[in-house]
């Protein structure tokens, strides 16, 4: 196999970069708001507005994502995964995948040989896709960076070996087991045209953001005239001393005199600027981005209606629970892959990928049923049941509650476990 080489994918890391650090930026919340000339006056540089959008797009997607565990888990990945604190690095794998469009895992042999398992975000890693089994066929990780964000540790994966640099310098390679390198991806919604897919903070989102922030910053500003509105005096004489025009504005009791020609000054009051037509607009905003995201209006800070059922939540994110579907397909490939090269570093043996065909990834329910479903949910199993017997068994219903199953022990009753018993408790 020919390889392009570390340095075309350090310079194709580089061309990405930007775009990911962009995206950063936005989830973490410290974006620039592009400024119209009328606003880019110096006394409201001062003026910030944050707006914590995009996070919501990316935390109400990963949130609906739990992984569980593997089904029909003929090579133990279960196990692999367990002793590589399988909560956060699912966990963080997604939350990088949305932010970047794709994370990374990073297999490499411990120090007893067992596969220790570690999540590089896309700013750090890159490679060459094979578009049939979403594998590379080779990468480009930056394990370790100074305190300048210069590469201190690179690594370089190959088919058959690992190389490692410090400082720009060969210190290390490994033989590599498994037939592709050890960086397997984790893709969001890939396609033909883009295999690394495509990030959940999309150029729409990051637009939209930027319109709602510039109409805060106005009712910012605006906010003040509506707090103080404009006044006038007519008739005061031109040599009638000057009064301070804070004190007369804070002030209870104001004294003006006649003219000499006996005239009386008059006082008046410019209309008030009204704070309505920033709401509408903010609330435009709020709906083409919760349009563009699957979100809803409240979601996003504007309470529509009262308090809804769990039913009448799921079925206003619908958009959201297909998302999360398809989320879960392309996720589940990702993990699944990189439990693959992990069992075959463990086992120190070449397993051929589609020997894993029988193992699939399980994920918890996206909508945690309540007491009206869970009733609905028995009802229906029973009937299915009697007329299909076994249909229904402790597994699937537990993919359809996010429940585990309850078994009997010695000692009492305790939650059990489903899907080829990967604890290795005995029945």
């Amino acid at each position: 196999m020919e390889y392009k080489g570390m340095d075309y994918l350090k310079k194709k890391l580089e061309t990405k970069q930007p775009r990911i650090n962009t995206r950063y930026k936005y989830y973490e919340m410290k974006n620039e708001a592009k400024e119209f000339q009328l606003l880019q006056d110096d006394r409201f540089k001062w003026l910030k507005e944050v707006l914590g959008w995009c996070s919501k797009t990316v935390d109400a997607l990963a949130d609906r994502l739990a992984f569980d565990l593997f089904d029909n888990d003929n090579f133990q990945l279960n196990p692999i995964y367990q002793m590589n604190n399988a909560d956060i690095l699912f966990d963080s794998a997604i939350l990088s995948a949305l932010i970047c469009s794709c994370s990374f895992i990073y297999i490499s042999p411990d120090d007893d040989d067992y596969p220790r398992m570690q999540v590089i975000d896309a700013s750090n890693a890159t490679g060459i896709m094979e578009p049939i089994t979403g594998m590379l066929t080779e990468g480009y990780a930056v394990l370790e960076r100074d305190k300048n964000s210069n590469p201190m540790m690179e690594a370089y994966f190959t088919e058959k070996k690992t190389y490692y640099y410090q400082y720009k310098k060969l210190v290390d390679e490994r033989d590599n087991l498994a037939p592709y390198p050890l960086l397997a991806p984790i893709i969001y919604r890939p396609d033909a045209r883009r295999p690394f897919g495509r990030s959940r903070i999309s150029r729409a989102s990051m637009e939209l953001l930027q319109g709602a922030i510039r109409t805060l910053k106005r009712a910012e500003i605006a906010g003040e005239f509506y707090s103080f509105p404009q006044k006038y005096v007519l008739g005061m004489d031109s040599d009638a001393v000057p009064f301070d025009k804070w004190s007369a504005t804070i002030s209870s009791f104001l004294r003006f005199d006649k003219s000499e020609s006996g005239e009386a000054p008059k006082v008046g009051q410019f209309s008030q600027q009204s704070m309505s037509p920033y709401t509408e607009q903010l609330r435009m905003f709020a709906a083409l981005f919760a349009g563009e995201t699957g979100l809803t209006m409240d979601d996003l800070g504007f309470v529509t209606d009262n308090p809804s059922s769990a039913e009448a939540i799921k079925a206003s994110h619908e958009n959201l629970r297909l998302t999360a579907r398809k989320a879960q397909r392309t996720f589940g490939s990702g993990f699944l892959n990189a439990g693959y090269l992990a069992a075959c570093v463990r086992d120190k043996f070449t397993y051929k990928r589609n020997q894993l065909y029988l193992t699939k990834p399980c994920w918890k329910p996206i909508f945690e049923p309540d007491a009206a479903m869970l009733s609905g949910i028995g009802d229906g199993a029973a009937k299915i049941n009697g007329a299909i017997p076994g249909y229904f068994d402790k597994n699937n219903l537990m993919r359809l509650t996010g429940i585990e199953p309850g078994r009997w022990v010695d000692d009492g009753y305790s939650a059990g476990t489903a899907g080829g018993n990967p604890a290795g408790v005995s029945e």
